[in-house]
């Protein structure tokens, strides 16, 4: 059976006004699955936003250093409405197919929307895991039509993760790649966000918790009901995949320490063996799988942009910031430290890196070639 979290927005109205008999037949059973599991992951995502928005304040953007308190709150009510019309024209299109919308789930946000940190922090996961989603499901789509609407509405869901990515200080575009995920990758971290049972028709895996903030140097720590308490057992493996290369980066689990070459999203897993996982939703391994994945961002390249938003904001980028990617169960304890802002994050005292300029500077003995040097060069190594 194929699924995809996101035909969405688009693809609904041309569903509605297709001739139904293209979309019937022997296809029709997989394809109701999907825009249900679809529509209430869209659900989840407008009610995240409606709730955040009516608890905060302007003042409260200002306490969490935002110069202009009105810059956050447009951008997150502009999101809040994308994934309202999301779900309102997927539950359209069931509707046509004379199909009643999954419309009883509950969704819990309270764990984190207790300060903005942690809001903000909850909303850029949010939106990175909806491009993972559009790319796991774009290997998917066999119809040309739907994967032209899921690609419309990926590149509506990477403006939403580009946004949220300036708003926590972080790099705005972090990787040149993103890491595709499956619908029931997608299940574990949206699970804890669900109040009660919620049946998508798809099954999900074993939610994986990250506890501690994820700096270059850390070990990591997790929670799973999987791991039964044995978190160092060496007969575990720690998987982190990120965008852009072909496998993930296998380790003991007592030895789940964050590359010092990591920008952006991280996505984890915990398998029983040393298996690498392969970066791509139709040949990644599953018969090992324990838990995850969990995602979360290691901010060590912070920018101009991010910081002309705080208030004294506007230096150079090239500092360290880290913003801890969160879930319900562990948010008060994950994200005391993840201000979102360039200073705290350094405060901090776990980054590897510093900002360093590489002294071979200036002008070339015949004045023909100018070496600018480069910055973020790992701490202890000479330009």
């Amino acid at each position: 059976m194929r699924f995809s979290t996101s035909f969405v927005a688009l693809v609904a109205p041309l569903l509605v006004s297709a001739a139904p008999a293209r979309f019937y037949g022997k296809r029709a059973a997989s394809d109701i699955v999907v825009f249900k599991f679809a529509d209430v992951l869209e659900q989840l995502e407008s009610a995240f936003y409606t709730q955040a928005l009516a608890k905060f304040q302007e003042s409260d953007f200002t306490t969490a250093g935002f110069a202009n308190p009105q810059v956050p709150i447009e951008q997150m009510k502009v999101m809040q409405f994308d994934e309202q019309t999301h779900s309102v024209a997927l539950q359209s299109a069931l509707k046509s197919f004379g199909e009643e919308p999954i419309t009883n789930c509950k969704f819990n946000f309270e764990p984190v929307l207790k300060d903005l940190a942690t809001t903000v922090a909850t909303a850029r996961v949010v939106e990175n895991v909806g491009v993972s989603a559009y790319l796991g499901g774009a290997t998917l789509i066999t119809d040309p039509v739907l994967l032209d609407a899921a690609g419309s509405i990926l590149s509506i869901e990477a403006r939403h993760s580009t946004i949220l990515n300036v708003l926590s200080a972080g790099s705005a575009i972090p990787s040149p790649f993103d890491i595709p995920l499956a619908p029931n990758e997608i299940i574990a971290i949206a699970a804890p966000f669900f109040d009660g049972p919620c049946d998508l028709g798809v099954p999900g895996n074993p939610t994986l918790t990250l506890t501690n903030a994820a700096t270059p140097g850390t070990l990591l720590t997790f929670t799973a009901d999987a791991l039964n308490g044995t978190v160092s057992n060496d007969s575990l493996f720690c998987n982190m995949m990120v965008g852009g290369e072909p496998m993930s980066r296998s380790m003991k689990l007592s030895e789940c320490v964050v590359p010092n070459d990591v920008n952006g999203p991280v996505a984890i897993w915990i398998t029983s063996d040393d298996q690498p996982l392969i970066n791509n939703v139709r040949d990644r391994a599953t018969s090992q799988l324990v838990a995850g994945p969990t995602v979360t961002f290691v901010d060590t390249i912070g920018e101009s942009i991010g910081n002309a938003l705080r208030t004294g904001g506007g230096s150079s980028g090239g500092t360290t910031s880290t913003t801890q990617t969160i879930s319900p169960a562990e948010a008060s304890a994950v994200i005391a430290s993840a201000s979102g802002s360039a200073p705290a994050a350094a405060a901090t005292g776990v980054s590897e890196l510093s900002p360093k300029i590489n002294k071979n500077t200036g002008n070339t003995s015949d004045g023909k070639i100018t070496v600018k040097g480069w910055e973020n060069i790992p701490s202890g190594q000479d330009a």
